[in-house]
């Protein structure tokens, strides 16, 4: 079979890429909302870029309504993030923190997840996760009619369990 991506809407071309793409790491993206709440989202869009310097890329879409997503407000403001890398049986509770919710309201409260110190990090890394990347804002670029926001971030400390 093969498939003209043209004859496709946006959201199609997103499932092809999503089902097709394999293994696909998901970002589990930590930034923080202030006062002392924390937003917690999944990107599928995600990848290494580089190693010098250490590299990271997430690609956010906009809200149905065309406003930002929190963790790109987020991360505009504080700069800081933690990517997590979460493991197969918690497939079920990273596509629960993908529901969108009012600015402010934590997914981690939602779903019953607890953060913990990250060692010579600002912000906190998720207790249940085995690999963090403590991340700095590196660049952002915009790109395509939609528009995609390609947030570019470098690490700066790595958990391992």
């Amino acid at each position: 079979m093969q498939l003209n991506f043209s004859d496709f809407s946006a959201n199609q071309r997103y499932h092809l890429m999503t089902q097709t793409i394999i293994p696909r790491p998901i970002a589990w993206v930590l930034t923080d909302s202030g006062d002392e709440s924390y937003n917690l989202a999944p990107f599928s869009y995600f990848t290494a870029v580089s190693s010098k310097p250490a590299l990271l890329m997430i690609s956010v879409g906009k809200k149905p309504n065309g406003d930002n997503k929190d963790t790109l407000t987020n991360i505009l403001k504080n700069k800081k993030m933690v990517i997590h890398i979460a493991s197969d049986d918690q497939a079920d509770i990273v596509t629960q923190t993908a529901a969108t919710l009012a600015h402010g309201e934590s997914e981690l409260a939602n779903a019953g997840l607890t953060t913990t110190a990250f060692d010579d990090f600002l912000l906190p890394r998720l207790t249940q996760c085995d690999i963090a990347y403590g991340c700095e804002l590196y660049e952002i670029k915009e790109i395509g009619d939609a528009p995609q926001t390609l947030i570019f971030v470098e690490i700066k400390q790595l958990y391992l369990h």
